[in-house]
């Protein structure tokens, strides 16, 4: 009986066993019928978990696309760098019986100490980390693709580089604000993840910042427990593609005339800013854009994140004159000939206003007021024969009070507004209104085209990088007609009497130069005071606005200067250095002709570890110019590096395996040539001035010592 019973018991102690069993068994079911038939569970996506633990997606990352002047010459591109890692862990190298990782550590260290800016136990402590990989610390990132070659050969196990892309400007400060700037920055992609990217922030580089980025590719493939490809699986590539390439209209060689000629200015006097433009006077294209203060987009040192030829209106003072008087002469009421008294004008509220000169010059011509800048003239004009509505609508039409749609960002509209009789007459000549470089150049194209205004721009063409397809192409864009021809050739006439004249009677006589018919207007504005009402007692804006030669304008110039103490001379001394300079190079002469040439562009191959003479053949059949440093018979390096486009009038630098090199001759040589010599031979330099080299420091033919430093003084060609 009591076997019965134990029997019974342990029957039932079995069947609790059973359904707990079943219990489980049941939930394991139920989870794997979730599992079965829902994407989704708690949040996590079943397939792409299980898909990453298997799969590996690595990026292939697009080149921006590169910015050239009009010519071809590069303004901003991408250049690679390189950070130096280090595999530490044995795992990597498995059973294979080459070792990929780092196998002794101590001669590693001595090897890459003699290369890299790191003590010999400082790289120690970095490669004996316990971990699988590491980075050399901040002095092994960021470097040139010489520096890499360097360390490759070397032939260090377990040293391997992890490559990126940076934003180069190769000629530093040059028409910077224009150009303006890109860097490494976080943003999100089409899938919502957080990627590194090269995006715009001023300039060309922000205002075109989504055609410039190219579109990411990826190498998807199986990977093992170590993260390595499974040979024989299935592997989807998808290319990148480079983004888009920018032709400016910007010509170097002209930009650097300004550019020498605002730094020789600066030298002289001090000014809080200087704004020179300068345009093709047929077509409104920006031959250049120069500003100061500027800064360097490669180090960013940046004072003000406003483009001043189009971002920062300013009372542009008497140089409005020429639009006054043209808003007379379409208005049919100017008699060039009729006579005014000069000195003061009291306007109807009992305002006395006056001219510069306040005692005047006696009873004038409306023309000799012109070339005197007589404000008393202007004012005379607005009060007997317009009114505030003829002027504003004539100052609208020429484009003041409103954006100009140049292709750059954060472009102001300046501010045209006048109510009361003081008002306008303030206006006339160009004080109380808010004007900015670009729209004084697109003013300026009515008299250089005779009588149609034009629109400027900056845009030469946009071209797809892989195919050569020019995807836009900028050009001559007539708006309407604001002048008849009569009031074209009177305001050419006018303009020309401001040069011409004499101290006596007019005020830009010391801008005129022997041979070179430049005509213009020139201004002087008071600076509102920043302390309250009124203007300052000192400050003043002076400006020019004219164009070269006046017959047949080719070319279109507008300065302006804010300062205390630059006088008249000094400020012409920098105008006729431009108009010189770009004439000359423009071949600007009595035919009025310009002449530009359009660069054919080479794409630089790979010329290391071949023989020196091959490489110059290479050179010689494509018109290539180069300079072989050294005396070896093969090419170890080579700048520009392979794969970068470039012109037939840029140098190829080919060092040699030969150990004694001689300083070449580079007087002569543009920024862009320098850089990539003193990047060759990892040269210390100094630079004065901007341009083209004009003196070194180092004889030519001397037998370089790498530490000696190389001091150039640059300037401008002609």
């Amino acid at each position: 009986m009591k076997k019965e019973k134990n029997e019974l018991k342990n029957i039932r102690f079995s069947k609790f066993y059973i359904v707990i069993a079943l219990f489980f068994f049941a939930i394991i079911l139920r989870r794997i019928y979730v599992l079965s038939n829902n994407e989704i569970v708690e949040n996590v996506n079943i397939q792409s978990l299980a898909s990453n633990r298997i799969t590996r997606v690595e990026t292939l990352y697009s080149k921006r696309g590169t910015i050239y002047d009009v010519n071809g010459d590069a303004l901003a591109q991408n250049i690679s760098s390189y950070t130096l890692i280090a595999y530490l862990s044995p795992s990597r190298t498995g059973s294979s019986k080459i070792p990929k990782h780092v196998v002794d550590v101590d001669y590693t260290a001595e090897e890459l100490s003699k290369v890299l800016d790191i003590s010999k136990e400082q790289i120690v402590k970095y490669l004996s980390k316990d971990a699988y990989q590491v980075e050399l610390g901040p002095r092994a990132k960021n470097l040139s693709e010489l520096k890499k070659d360097e360390i490759k050969a070397l032939n260090l196990p377990g040293i391997d580089f992890v490559e990126t892309q940076q934003r180069y400007y190769p000629y530093g400060r040059f028409a910077s604000y224009l150009v303006g700037y890109a860097r490494k920055k976080e943003k999100e992609n089409d899938k919502g993840e957080i990627v590194e990217d090269i995006v715009g922030e001023m300039g060309i580089e922000s205002y075109f910042d989504k055609e410039l980025t190219g579109v990411n590719g990826f190498v998807e493939y199986q990977k093992d427990r170590n993260g390595y490809k499974i040979p024989g699986t299935h592997e989807v590539t998808v290319d990148a593609v480079d983004g888009h390439d920018i032709y400016l209209t910007i010509n170097s060689s002209v930009q650097l005339f300004v550019e020498d000629a605002i730094d020789e200015l600066t030298n002289n006097c001090k000014t809080d800013f200087i704004s020179v433009m300068l345009a093709d006077a047929k077509t409104g294209a920006i031959l250049a854009s120069g500003t100061y203060p500027t800064f360097d987009p490669n180090i960013k040192n940046i004072d003000s994140y406003l483009n001043l030829n189009v971002s920062v209106p300013f009372e542009p003072g008497s140089t409005m004159k020429i639009y006054s008087y043209m808003a007379a002469m379409e208005n049919g009421k100017y008699n060039g000939n009729e006579k005014y008294k000069s000195g003061t004008f009291t306007a109807k509220d009992g305002t006395v206003m006056g001219d510069w000169k306040r005692q005047g010059w006696g009873n004038l011509t409306y023309d000799q007021g012109f070339a005197l800048s007589s404000n008393v003239a202007v004012m005379t004009l607005i009060s007997k024969y317009m009114n505030a509505e003829m002027l504003k609508n004539y100052y609208n039409k020429l484009g003041f009070g409103s954006k100009t749609g140049i292709e750059l960002p954060n472009e102001a509209s300046g501010k045209v507004a006048f109510r009361y009789e003081t008002e306008i007459l303030n206006a006339g000549f160009g004080q109380g209104i808010t004007t900015t470089p670009i729209q004084n150049i697109k003013a300026l194209t009515s008299i250089s085209n005779d009588g149609i205004i034009l629109q400027p721009y900056v845009v030469d063409k946009i071209v797809d990088h892989d195919t050569g397809e020019v995807l836009y192409q900028g050009g001559k864009k007539e708006i309407e007609r604001v002048a008849s021809l009569n009031t074209v050739q009177k305001m050419k006439e006018l303009m020309r009497s401001v040069i011409t004249g004499t101290s006596g009677t007019s005020t830009g006589y010391v801008y005129y130069m022997d041979g070179y018919d430049l005509i213009a207007k020139t201004g002087t504005a008071q600076v509102a005071n920043p302390n309250g009402k009124g203007y300052s007692d000192s400050i003043v804006v002076r400006g020019l606005a004219g164009m070269f030669p006046g017959e047949n304008p080719q070319v279109l110039i507008y300065m302006a200067i804010k300062s205390e103490n630059c006088s008249t001379s000094v400020i012409s001394k920098m105008v006729k250095s431009i108009v010189k300079n770009t004439s000359k190079y423009l071949e600007i002469y009595d035919e009025a002709k310009v002449k530009t040439t359009k660069l054919n562009s080479y794409t630089v191959e790979s010329y290391t570890n071949k023989e020196v003479s091959s490489v110059t053949s290479i050179l010689k059949s494509n018109q290539i110019r180069y300079v072989v440093l050294g005396n070896g018979d093969r090419v170890v390096s080579q700048y520009p590096i392979v794969g970068e486009k470039i012109n037939k009038i840029d140098k190829v630098f080919l060092l040699t395996n030969g150990n004694e090199i001689k300083m070449p001759n580079i007087v002569g040589y543009s920024a862009k040539d320098f850089y990539n010599f003193v990047n060759i031979l990892d040269l210390p330099y100094s630079i004065d001035g901007i341009g083209y080299v004009l003196s070194q420091s180092i004889p030519p033919d001397s037998v370089l010592d790498k530490s000696q430093q190389l001091d150039v003084k640059m300037g401008a060609k002609y």
